[in-house]
């Protein structure tokens, strides 16, 4: 690596300049206290921990995107969290006591060893929460909720919410004897929308034409709640993708009364998650941005490998997509100027200034004040201090 190198960031990595850095913790902190609100803990997990805990029961996604190293105090591998949601699910199992509902949130760092997508950054910021231990539509309806009001907190005149239910596939699946090689290729062909591949594996996989039919027919159930109706139809002979579009109806009715505006959009063939997700699943879009800026959904089995299997849902919002997005407010910071001195009547002054909120800073004589962000600064006139435009 050349000098001139030096001060360059790996691909992916990014660091966050004062007046994005003071946008993004404004909304990571107005963000926590709307979790707090709601009922929610804030809690602060570790960056690192060992992969035994930090990579079981989200699948192998996870551990792709997850950085290892060995700690050299124990010899044993420790991975950078890509992920917040499974370090909830350990401290819900073994650092509470509660039995019955507990509501984590968090914000902080994930780290990643590529983008998940070509705009993304690998380190970007969360904030997020979890709701473990309410195993009805409760719990789906509180998340969902939050989900939305968290995208008003981030300034989205437009909130547009895609909903689907894994639910429905694992059940049709299950209903035609697929093994886990067939479920998992048809899995992949679904997340690709590949209809004349999909086409030509149901051919060569299912033989009921009845059953066929539904495979067939999972990539175009999208769109409005119209979409549900199609769905009951279709499986009605399938009671547990029924159950699982019934619980998608109620959820959507609820949030609908609450939140007249917010535009619901239903793709029952969306598999997000699929391999560690039970229930509703659920993203966040903005206009501009192709890639989710919020998803999350049911997961309940996730506690099973902590010992303690807890009903649990909840959602990630990335703050970082968000603030690329230029929707938070980046105004520049001023601040005030002054020139110290040994006057104990200026240090007073200076300090109640620093109390009711204002930004001052000592310079120099001669220093740039524009180039400090300072529009004022503090003079001795007529033997008191006071505050003039520079």
């Amino acid at each position: 690596m050349t000098y001139a190198d030096r001060w360059l960031l790996p691909d992916g990595v990014e660091e966050i300049l004062p007046a994005e850095a003071k946008a993004i913790d404004s909304l990571r902190r107005h963000l926590l206290d709307l979790y707090s609100t709601w009922g929610y803990d804030m809690v602060i997990p570790p960056l690192l921990e060992y992969t035994d805990s930090l990579l079981i029961g989200l699948g192998r996604d996870v551990d792709l995107l997850t950085f290892k190293v060995t700690d050299q105090l124990s010899g044993r591998t420790l991975g950078i969290r890509a992920d917040i949601t499974p370090q909830t699910a350990r401290m819900d199992a073994h650092s509470f006591k509660r039995t019955g509902a507990n509501r984590l949130c968090y914000a902080g760092h994930v780290v990643h060893t590529r983008p998940k997508n070509p705009l993304a950054t690998r380190t970007p910021i969360q904030a997020g929460l979890e709701f473990y231990g309410e195993p009805g539509i409760a719990a789906d309806i509180e998340v969902v909720s939050l989900l939305l009001e968290s995208l008003k907190v981030a300034g989205l005149s437009r909130q547009h919410i895609d909903l689907g239910h894994v639910g429905i596939y694992r059940a049709i699946a299950t209903d035609a004897g697929l093994s886990k090689a067939q479920e998992d290729a048809f899995f992949e062909l679904l997340q690709r929308k590949a209809t004349t591949e999909i086409r030509s594996w149901v051919a060569a996989n299912i033989v009921d034409a009845n059953k066929a039919l539904l495979f067939l027919a999972l990539p175009s159930l999208a769109g409005d709640k119209q979409v549900l109706a199609k769905a009951r139809e279709l499986f009605s002979l399938v009671p547990a993708a029924s159950a699982a579009v019934d619980q998608l109806a109620q959820v959507a009715q609820v949030i609908e009364q609450r939140y007249p505006s917010a535009e619901l959009y239903f793709d029952l063939g969306e598999l997000r998650g699929y391999h560690y997700l039970t229930g509703l699943v659920f993203a966040a879009f903005a206009p501009g941005y192709g890639n989710p800026i919020a998803s999350g959904g049911r997961y309940d089995h996730i506690g099973e490998v902590f010992g303690r299997a807890r009903p649990a849902t909840g959602f990630a919002v990335d703050i970082t997509a968000i603030s690329k997005l230029g929707l938070l407010q980046k105004g520049q910071v001023t601040a005030i100027a002054v020139v110290e001195t040994a006057d104990p009547l200026q240090w007073q002054t200076v300090q109640t200034l620093r109390l009711q909120g204002e930004r001052v800073m000592a310079v120099s004589v001669n220093a740039d004040l524009a180039e400090l962000g300072c529009d004022r600064q503090l003079v001795l006139r007529d033997g008191s201090y006071q505050v003039v435009a520079c």
